[in-house]
């Protein structure tokens, strides 16, 4: 019976300290001996999900603008999403680093991976991909029990919308993502999923980049019925004033020029769903307006 409950515990040994192995956004196999007890996010959104799948606590540095929830207020910054500090980031010690594609230089993911620091990167391009990547969190953190059930949670709120909004009258419109220059959105990008959510249709979807420029003009040409200003907070509403200069853009004499706070579409977290039903709920108003 001894030898029995020994062979038990050496089993069980053997499965704690299995490697987790998984594929980054890359393809890049990342392999960790254990749960990830030191993190550092290279992205706000990254920090955010962190948080919702329940491993906040072994964040021990972030970049700037990482305030969502309040605790990562408290985190060592360790530069921007774009201008990365190595050096605040070796003083930390990290077992495990999680950057954004879109975001993070592929230099800096490069010099971390050669100093032998495990890197993630990842790239959401459609809603799933938050609860997808809640999940992947949760895996290389070790607190898979709670990642499940904010993935699960995020799953069911996204059915519902889909439910409420499937088959609506499409809302042509046009998402402001930056003023100088005039920037958008792709169809491949998140916020696009977001869109076709609600029933819209981005006027800008089949362009090659992700984040296009794009002219006044030709914004003007689309004359989309809807505008959303996005932008890095509250101050981009006075965007939405230029649009006024044309009294004969379909937004504009409909009154259909809309603020939804950046930090809600322009995140990749599960807030996007709180974006999602601002932005539904402009396009039913004006699919309903006469």
């Amino acid at each position: 019976m001894k030898s029995f409950l020994v062979s038990i515990l050496l089993i069980q040994s053997t499965f704690a300290q299995a490697d987790i192995v998984l594929h980054d956004d890359t393809r890049t196999e990342i392999r960790l001996a254990g749960p990830a007890k030191r993190i550092i996010s290279l992205a706000p959104n990254i920090t955010e999900m962190v948080y919702a799948a329940g491993a906040g606590e072994h964040l021990v540095g972030a970049v700037d603008f990482s305030d969502y929830p309040v605790a990562a207020h408290k985190l060592p910054r360790v530069g921007s999403y774009a201008r990365v500090d190595i050096e605040a980031i070796v003083a930390l010690k990290p077992d495990l680093v999680l950057a954004w594609e879109s975001g993070t230089p592929p230099a800096s993911v490069a010099q971390l991976r050669k100093l032998k620091i495990p890197v993630f990167v990842v790239e959401p391009k459609r809603i799933a991909d938050v609860a997808r990547d809640i999940e992947r969190y949760g895996q290389l953190a070790g607190t898979d029990a709670i990642a499940k059930t904010s993935a699960a949670d995020f799953r069911e709120r996204h059915e519902r919308l889909k439910n409420r909004y499937a088959g609506k009258p499409p809302v042509r419109m046009f998402y402001q993502v930056w003023d100088e220059p005039l920037m958008t959105v792709n169809g491949k990008q998140v916020i696009s999923d977001v869109i076709r959510l609600c029933g819209g249709k981005n006027v800008y979807a089949e362009l090659p980049a992700i984040a296009p420029t794009v002219s006044v003009e030709s914004v003007l040409a689309e004359n989309p019925d809807v505008i959303v200003a996005g932008g890095m907070g509250a101050s981009s509403a006075a965007w939405l004033d230029q649009w006024r200069r044309w009294p004969r853009l379909n937004a504009t004499a409909k009154n259909q020029l809309f603020f939804i706070d950046p930090n809600l579409l322009q995140r990749h977290t599960p807030r996007l769903l709180d974006g999602a039903e601002q932005l539904c709920a402009r396009l039913e108003q004006a699919r309903n307006k006469p």
